[in-house]
Formats: structure tokens, sequence, C-alpha cells
């Protein structure tokens, strides 16, 4: 690093510039950042402050690889049914409020603490939508708390937020090392713990209440057929646990079909046997959620083989029936939708009308909804060939549960290996990767198509500039002048105004952004104060990850806006007093765990 000793630079102004018209064209959010920071990046270039022999490196940075690593890796443990297998055992939609968000948050913060906390979240949001909907209380009274645990929990580990990523190999360019896997843990844990407690207990007792608290779009709700197979370990339950199951997860079990007969109001003492065929009534996802909790087929075994050589790549498709559609009229067996275009039909949604017979030979209507589990990569030609109208994509993936445990060792063996120091992380997660198509728990023709690009442009721009401001003597100027707010008191009360400043960053800023610009500035200020650029270095690292003022600091805050029906000025409410206590709580254990 180039030291600051005189004026500011010619170089060091553009810098300031560039990364002040990046800051006010994201708070704007006019264009979406991704733009906004690879044309500051284009800029810099042609203005003499970025190298162009180095102006791409950000893009093969290891931040930017681990990032996109982690979402896919956080794909494939949603895939097969890990997170499913999670919730399952936790969530309880006749639980009080508090003791529901209590259980919510747990949940929520330990997945975010081993996959991206985004991720996280958009995997239990439509779980908690579904428990509010069944306790008939408004979601938003719940979904903030657990925004908010989730990007707690993702302190925990390394590879639980953005920020940490960046924070960890910034420290391994700047200090010769990288901070490890749980190194993040003492502080990240302590400061999780403290904010999962006020989340539940008080936090979302600050939360407006509104007679309209958001929406959710609303979803068919098929009438399907669910085979229990040969040597499945359902054979023998009573028929009772089946409804009970059905209930926890919002399905209805309409029938038992034995022998090809439907056995409405059938007792709930019946033990279910190998060949049986449940008829369920439940929107997409609580199909497919009681489907893989209870580990039964789609279809039975003839049509089944027809399936499993596309399994690793099935995806569920709501379709709906136009008049001139090829299957009007006629059935899916009789058009052979199974051996033409090996898919299935799971469900039908006729406005709730019974559905007699076996639903390959129901004889499909015009405006029927379908639920056809289908390939991936023919999904597209299949629905062309119906000549149907296909709904708006939810990602309805089929989960695996069949790979659960494969996903799991895995993954464990992976985080294992990491830890030891015997390979690197981004090593690690892509070897996690490759298992996960070879175990066929991800299809390899999706496989790009769980990165988020924009976030990858972010990160592959921010950080040549990061570097740029960094070689050019700009942190250091940026860390002198706090040290010098600071001169007279002691080096803790330099710590705390990082974490303010930091903090304010992110709620107005993207999390990743506020760590490239952040990183560099905690070590200049040790550098100046002669101490220690670990304390300062994870004083960013919990700072960056703390927004919770506003919905556009984190993308969680802003997956909940619409669903949760919140406003702007909401979130303060709850988010203030909190990061208040992650900085009551955070500062003196990061000066225990890492002192000055």
């Amino acid at each position: 690093m180039r030291v600051f000793t005189g004026a500011m630079t010619q170089d060091q102004a553009i810098l300031f510039a560039l990364f002040a018209l990046v800051f006010a064209a994201l708070i704007q959010g006019r264009w979406r950042y991704d733009l906004v920071a690879f044309a500051a990046l284009l800029a810099g270039v042609i203005l003499g402050v970025v190298p162009a022999q180095s102006a791409f490196e950000g893009f093969g940075h290891p931040a930017t690889l681990v990032v996109a690593l982690v979402l896919v890796v956080s794909a494939g443990l949603t895939r097969a049914g890990v997170v499913m297998l999670i919730t399952r055992r936790f969530v309880d939609a006749g639980r009080s409020l508090g003791s529901h968000i209590a259980i919510m948050g747990a949940v929520g913060g330990m997945l975010s603490a081993f996959m991206n906390n985004v991720a996280a979240l958009a995997l239990l949001m439509p779980v908690d939508v579904a428990a509010a909907r069944k306790s008939g209380r408004a979601p938003g009274l719940s979904l903030m708390p657990l925004s908010f645990a989730t990007i707690l929990g993702g302190m925990v580990t390394l590879i639980g937020t953005p920020p940490n990523i960046i924070i960890a190999t910034f420290r391994a360019d700047a200090l010769g090392a990288p901070f490890g896997m749980f190194d993040f843990a003492p502080v990240g844990g302590i400061t999780a713990l403290a904010g999962l407690a006020f989340v539940s207990l008080a936090g979302w007792r600050l939360i407006p209440r509104r007679e309209e608290a958001g929406s959710t779009r609303d979803t068919a709700a098929f009438v399907a057929e669910l085979t229990v197979a040969k040597g499945s370990k359902q054979i023998g339950r009573p028929l009772g646990e089946f409804y009970d199951e059905a209930d926890r997860t919002g399905a209805e079990v309409m029938a038992l079909v034995r022998d090809g007969k439907p056995r409405y109001g059938a007792a709930r003492e019946t033990p279910v046997a190998a060949g049986d065929v449940l008829l369920v009534e439940a929107d997409a996802d609580a199909l497919d959620e009681f489907r893989a909790g209870l580990k039964l087929d789609f279809a039975d075994r003839r049509r089944k083989t027809y399936l499993e050589a596309e399994q690793a790549g099935l995806v569920m498709v709501e379709v709906v029936v136009p008049p001139t559609a090829r299957i009007r009229g006629k059935t899916a067996e009789s058009i052979g939708l199974i051996w033409r275009q090996r898919t299935l039909l799971a469900g039908i949604s006729r406005r709730g009308r019974r559905i007699a017979g076996p639903l390959r030979k129901a004889e499909v209507r015009a405006g029927d909804i379908l639920l056809l589990l289908a390939p991936a990569e023919t999904v597209e030609d299949m629905v062309d060939w119906l000549a149907c109208l296909p709904l708006a994509d939810r990602g309805l993936a089929v989960t695996r549960h069949d790979r659960t445990g494969a996903a799991i060792a895995i993954f464990a063996a992976a985080v294992l290996a990491a830890s030891l120091g015997w390979i690197d992380l981004p090593v690690a997660l892509g070897c996690v990767v490759i298992g996960y198509v070879l175990a066929k728990v991800l299809p390899l023709s999706d496989l790009y198509d769980h990165i988020e690009w924009p976030v990858i442009v972010l990160l592959g721009s921010m950080i040549p500039l990061g570097a740029a401001l960094e070689s050019s003597g700009g942190t250091d100027l940026i860390a002198r002048s706090l040290v010098g707010v600071t001169a007279t008191a002691p080096p803790w009360v330099a710590l705390l105004l990082l974490m303010v400043v930091t903090m304010t960053l992110s709620d107005v800023l993207n999390n990743t952004a506020t760590a490239i610009v952040a990183a560099p500035v905690g070590v200049a200020m040790a550098r100046a104060l002669d101490t220690s650029p670990d304390p300062f270095l994870m004083a960013v690292a919990v700072a960056a990850s703390s927004a919770f003022l506003t919905p556009i600091g984190h993308k969680n805050n802003m997956l909940i806006l619409g669903p949760g029906g919140y406003e702007f000025g909401d979130y303060w409410r709850m988010g203030l007093p909190l990061e208040i206590l992650v900085i009551a709580v955070s500062l003196p254990a990061i000066l225990a765990f890492w002192p000055l």
C-alpha cells in the first residue's frame, strides 16, 4: 500500500468521484447495480486509474468464485431435500407467533450459516407464508424477523454471506493468510444469538400491524395421485398418520385408492399397503413437500421407468389448457404423454370439481390447469407440443429425497476438508458441485441457472476498483481521517467509528460493495494505530452484514417487501434497535476474541 502523506492526488480524486457516483446511483436505484458497477470499472480503465491489464481480474478472484459456488451448492442442498428435512422437523403452524418466530429464526439462522443467506430466506419464506395462512394472521408479522434472522445467521461462518468471503480473501491479500471457515463463529455466533433473541422476544412487536399485510399469488389446488412403492417404509403405517402429515403441509388426502377402487373417507386405522395410491389435493409446493416427506412416488413402477433416466433434471411446470390444446378432450394416456414426451401428468386443477378415475385416464378440459413432471431440458418443447400456456415460472424443482444422504455427506466432507486446511475453500466447493452432478443431485443442464450473475458482475467490477483505491493511497486517506476524529480516544473508539460508518453504508448500499470498500480502510486504520488488523476486519464483516434499516440494504429485506406488505419506513422500527444491539454485543466480543 502506498501511504498517503500529502494532498489528494489526481488518481485519488478520480476514484473518490467514481465511488461517489456509484453510491449515488445505487441509492437512487434507477439502474441495476451490476450495470452501475461495470460502467464504473470501464470508466476507471478509460480514465487511467485502473490498469487495463488487471481490469477484469476481479472475475477470477477467489471471492467471486466462492460466491458463485455457494449459490450452486445451496441449490443442491435444496433439491436434495436437506432444507425440507430440517423445516419438517421444526416448523409447526400451530405454535404461538413468538414461538413460531423463534423456531423459524433458529432454523433460518442455522441454514444461512452454511448456505447463502438469500437462498435460505427464499427457501423458508413460502413455509412462513403458509404457516401464516394456516394461523389466520398477516405474513408481515413474521417475514421481517425471518429475514433478519437469516442475515444474522450468515455472520457465523465464512460461506454464510458474501462480506465474510470478501473479508477473508482480503486478509489473504493483505496479511498472507485468509480467515478460516469458523474464524467468524465466536463473534458472529454471539452476535447472531443476541440478535435472534431480540427478534423473537421483542423485535416482532415493533412491526406495524395492518389489515392488508401483503399477499401471495393464488396458486392452483391440484388433484394428484401419489403411489406407495414396493419396499416403502410407509407400508403398514395407519392412514391417520398420512392425514396428519397432510394437515401439516397444507395438503388434503381425499381418498385411498386400492386395486383401482377409491375409498373416500377411509378409516384412520387402515394400514397402507404396497401399490396403494393416495388421492391428494394441494398446490404444487405443498404437494412436493408432502410427497418428499413421506417418500412417495408420482407414478407407478411401469411409468416411473420412463422418468428414471431424466430424474435428476425433472421439474414441475403448471400449464393452462386453452381450447386449441392438443390434449383438450383427450387423456394423457391416449396422446402418449409419458412415452412420447417423457412427461407425467402429476395433477389436475379443475375449479374444485372432482375428477373421477385415474389421472392418466381423465379427459382434460379447456380451462384445466395441469401440473406436469417433465425433463428440464425439454420442458419448453413439451409445452409447445401440447399447445398449452405455461404459468409464470416459480422454480418448481422436484425434490430428490433419495439423494438427501449423499448431498449431506458430500457437503460435510468438503466443509471438513476446508476447515482442516487440507484444500482451499474454492476447491472444496468446486468438488461439492462436481459431486452433486455425478450423484445426480443437480442436473448438469441447469447448473449455471442457480448462479446469480448480477452479483458476480458486481463483485468482478468492484474488486479492481477497490484495489485501485487502495494502491493509490485512497483507503489510507480515509483511514487517517477516521483516526484523526478519534485521535485522543482509545483505539476501540476508532473501531466503533469504523463499525458505525460501515453499517450506515450497508443500509443504503449493497453489502458486498460496502465490504469491498471498508475492508482496506479497516486495515489502514489498524496500521495507522499500530494495532492488529484482525479486529478491524472482523468489525467490517459484522457491520457490512448488518443492514436492517431499509429494504434496499440487503436482498433479503427486498425479498419480503411485497409478500410482507411493508412500507419503506417499516424496517427501522425493528432494525434500529437491532443495529444498536449488534454493536453493543459484537464490539466487546471482537475485543475479547481478536485483541487490539
